[in-house]
């Protein structure tokens, strides 16, 4: 089964073609395709495809989101592609979509119908700037390929959705949750599934023993206590602004800072939301970049201190909310690296592990250096009571394999 994989933006089309089914997940030869991505929609768009590491770019006019998916097809489906398991577009079996926001309505991927549009639909007051973006790439779908054509959708939040309620709930007015229902929704959920299923993997735990805290660490971060397989709790709330510190992002601020800001620098509702979320943290407090490789190069050329000041700031509240967690979860047995961030940074790793060796973690300084660029395994040493593992996420992989398994009617097992 090929299946198309969509992460649409606003103005923006990622995609990659992924062969799996049932029987290529269960022995891990799922088996990718083609992968690239279509910017500036609605001009002169910039097309960027890949495959076998061959990268070919190009312009064309792109009006929507509509086009951008025939400009995928005709490419895939051209001689010049390569991808000699997509001939026409009757070799694409079925669509995968990325939606960032399932509310309360979601709690697992599923086939999208007429009924989960318009819960998808619902869903937009939560998350204005991604659920539309999301809707122009389903249509899109059924519009390219026939409204029978099946398309699932894979939720970012939908892995949450087992928080109990003390994990989940503001401490405000209870009708407030009643009327619109503000809680935690937590995000990245799709990575957390991934590497706690590759965690199982590795070890040959069950789920029911799988007892970690995973960090995806990337320009936006978030950390996910796991117990038994399961999201207990995690650091982004009603919007992926809340939790650890990012690389625009501030995460946890005093919300009195908010009417401070109004009142002594003039600032709308609208410049301090912009502020929170694209000018602040590791871009904000080192004055230079949100890039991690380049303030670590600062730190190491011209010792920098606003990016010193940084990347320690942004190592404390991740190691805080490791400590966090092995608190509420009554301990695990694992803290688990992921993202741009954690799966490259091995500096970054050792700084956020430093003052954990009460919790029994060992950093193996030789093993976490050498596992960079998407190679994964344990960086803790042998016998350490906690371990520490670097596992690369596959999003992208993980919503084809849930869109094999929904078409199929076959369980979800993560």
């Amino acid at each position: 089964m090929n299946i198309l994989v969509l992460n649409c933006g606003s103005s923006s089309v990622k995609f990659q073609i992924i062969a799996t089914d049932v029987d290529a997940i269960e022995h891990n030869a799922d088996r990718r395709l083609a992968s690239g991505i279509i910017e500036r929609i609605g001009g002169e768009a910039v097309l960027t495809f890949r495959v076998d590491g061959k990268v070919s770019r190009q312009t064309a006019p792109v009006r929507d989101h509509r086009q951008a998916v025939e400009q995928i097809l005709r490419w895939a489906c051209s001689g010049e592609s390569g991808i000699t398991e997509v001939q026409s577009v009757a070799d694409i079996h079925a669509i995968g979509h990325r939606v960032v926001h399932g509310g309360e309505c979601f709690t697992h991927s599923t086939l999208i119908t007429d009924e989960v549009i318009r819960g998808i639909e619902a869903c937009i007051d939560l998350a204005p700037l991604h659920n539309p973006a999301n809707l122009k790439g389903i249509r899109a779908g059924a519009e390219v390929f026939g409204p029978g054509f099946p398309q699932v959708a894979v939720f970012d939040t939908a892995f949450h959705q087992t928080l109990n309620e003390v994990a989940y709930l503001y401490a405000l007015p209870y009708q407030l949750y009643r009327r619109h229902r503000l809680r935690r929704y937590g995000f990245h959920g799709t990575s957390f599934r991934y590497v706690a299923f590759r965690y199982r993997q590795l070890t040959g735990k069950s789920r029911e023993e799988t007892n970690i805290v995973a960090l995806h660490l990337g320009n936006g971060c978030s950390a996910c206590a796991i117990r038994a397989g399961a999201s207990v709790d995690t650091s982004m709330g009603y919007t992926p602004l809340e939790g650890l510190m990012m690389g625009t992002r501030a995460g946890d601020i005093d919300p009195s800072i908010v009417d401070f800001l109004e009142m002594k620098e003039g600032f709308t509702a609208r410049e301090i939301e912009a502020l929170l979320n694209k000018q602040s943290g590791l871009l904000g407090v080192s004055g230079l970049t949100n890039d991690m490789r380049d303030l670590l190069d600062e730190i190491h050329e011209h010792d920098d201190r606003r990016a010193k000041l940084a990347v320690a700031m942004f190592c404390y509240r991740a190691r805080k909310y490791i400590g966090a967690y092995l608190a509420a979860m009554g301990g695990a047995d694992a803290v688990v690296f992921t993202g741009g961030i954690g799966e490259n940074a091995a500096e970054v790793r050792t700084r956020i592990c430093e003052g954990l060796e009460w919790f029994g973690l060992e950093l193996d300084p030789a093993q976490n250096q050498a596992l960079v660029n998407r190679k994964e395994g344990v960086i803790s040493r042998a016998g350490s009571r906690l371990a520490a593992y670097v596992i690369p996420t596959d999003e992208e992989l993980l919503i084809a394999r849930d869109t094999a398994r929904c078409v199929a009617g076959v369980p979800n097992p993560y």
